[in-house]
């Protein structure tokens, strides 16, 4: 499975795959599982739909790499504009965002003024923005960007990848922020002296990395945690050391998917653990979707049987 992760991870890369599958019936079909629609109603019926069972969401608009200013700001104004939807239909939603998407690999500060802006109009909603970490050429800029929008807002969080060999440093600089740090895997394709790999190490790493986390949590210290995961034994995982500390079930989130374990989201919601869940939409979904079948390669088969059939 780790050569099949490998090789789906370089595939997400693929601008000739992209064109040749996204148009194929059967590839559109099956990212539905994932992906209730392309455009921002779908979405916002799908948290709706969630919002019955009492779960909320956080809301992605799908896409990276934007080269233009004029780009970036369009995607700036859609993610206002979806704040504004939100807000209309009185969603418990918060927003995810990907520095690449706002422009990062042309302006770091240009894609720091244009995150700031959305956090501070979150902020007055009430509503959390969530920076996304990419590839480990972003995470240096992409830290330096959370750091500095958090020195003025608390309702910005910062995705942390449990692989990187860096995590446990980078952790423990961003505790003196107060920060609101989202724990996952990771999915990009690293070099070995960078990330560890086969799904053994990537678990212990998203483990021990949980411990650090829920001490401090433990300790009192000023943080919240987020766990983007839908790995039932990692799940086991937290709220194994969450009981073992005396945590509340409320302490931290757990975040999943859409369309991704379902019944265990309503069972954790249920249980009365913080549960939340990403849902992203949106044209751009090629990469997107062929790093999700690499968390999970059995995924392919289903897409192979699909195409034959």
């Amino acid at each position: 499975m780790g050569l099949t992760r490998e090789i789906l991870l370089r595939a997400s890369r693929s601008e000739w795959l992209a064109a040749q599958l996204t148009r194929r019936k059967f590839t559109q079909r099956a990212v539905r599982r994932f992906l209730p629609g392309e455009d921002l109603e779908s979405a916002l019926d799908a948290a709706g739909a969630l919002r019955v069972h009492g779960i909320p969401t956080i809301l992605t608009l799908l896409g990276e790499h934007v080269k233009q200013e004029e780009e970036a700001e369009g995607v700036t104004r859609h993610f206002l504009e979806t704040l504004d939807r939100i807000t209309e239909r009185g969603y418990d939603s918060d927003l995810s965002v990907k520095p690449t998407h706002f422009g990062i690999e042309v302006d770091v500060e240009g894609t720091c003024a244009r995150i700031k802006r959305l956090v501070e109009a979150a902020d007055g909603l009430g509503r959390t923005v969530a920076i996304d970490m990419e590839d480990s050429p972003f995470v240096d800029d992409t830290l330096d960007i959370y750091r500095r929008i958090r020195a003025e807002h608390r309702n910005v969080a910062v995705c942390i990848q449990g692989y990187l060999f860096r995590t446990a440093a980078d952790i423990e600089s961003l505790l003196p922020l107060g920060p609101t740090i989202r724990l996952v895997k990771g999915a990009y394709t690293e070099p070995r002296d960078v990330a560890c790999r086969g799904k053994r190490a990537l678990d212990a790493a998203f483990l021990e990395h949980t411990d650090t986390l829920l001490g401090r949590l433990a300790d009192g210290s000023d943080l919240r945690v987020f766990f983007g995961t839908h790995d039932p034994r990692m799940i086991d995982g937290i709220q194994e050391r969450a009981d073992r500390l005396g945590l509340p079930k409320d302490a931290f989130e757990i975040q999943m998917l859409y369309g991704i374990q379902r019944g265990l989201q309503l069972q954790l919601a249920e249980q009365g653990y913080r549960v939340r869940v990403l849902i992203s939409y949106g044209e751009e979904w090629f990469p997107w979707y062929v790093r999700r079948l690499a968390e999970r390669p059995a995924n392919v088969f289903l897409l192979l049987r699909n195409l034959l059939g």
